[in-house]
């Protein structure tokens, strides 16, 4: 593992992924009872539940990836989904009940379900990337050298 890795995993980077490992066991937990129990009834809001889920688990292991190039971009990309969907559910949540009427998805209402950390989360994690981005180095202390005179 790089140094830049392990730099990148810790704090509130360590925090970050363990609450998307959370959300995707909670989304992956709900869409497959939804699924298994009731699709008929409500198939867009338990299909969007699967696909929170898969969001949720490829946002996870990005993050935790994340000093790779490649992983990087993968967060990226999961993550700014994420935030498109909280969004666009969220509304079309409160603008057309009716598509979810028979339940929710954990992106319903901008996720109240789960006292708005959909919402809250894909800006924490944007912010995060922004802060950890790849090939820029962590900030270093700054040494004072203090010169006497070459007198």
């Amino acid at each position: 593992m790089s140094s830049t890795s392990r730099t990148r995993m810790t704090g509130i980077g360590r925090v970050l992924v363990v609450v998307y490992a959370i959300m995707a066991l909670a989304a992956t937990g709900r869409s497959l009872v939804q699924i298994v129990e009731d699709y008929a009834n409500a198939p867009l809001a338990y299909a969007l539940s699967a696909a929170s889920a898969l969001v949720y688990v490829l946002a996870t292991v990005a993050l935790v990836l994340s000093g790779r190039a490649g992983w990087y971009v993968v967060a990226w990309i999961a993550i700014s989904f994420e935030l498109v969907g909280v969004l666009v559910v969220g509304t079309l949540s409160l603008t057309h009940p009716e598509l979810f009427a028979h339940d929710a998805t954990v992106w319903s209402g901008f996720g109240y379900g789960y006292f708005w950390v959909p919402l809250v989360l894909p800006f924490v994690g944007l912010w995060w990337l922004v802060r950890h981005r790849h090939g820029i180095p962590e900030p270093e202390a700054v040494q004072v050298v203090i010169e006497g005179s070459h007198w």
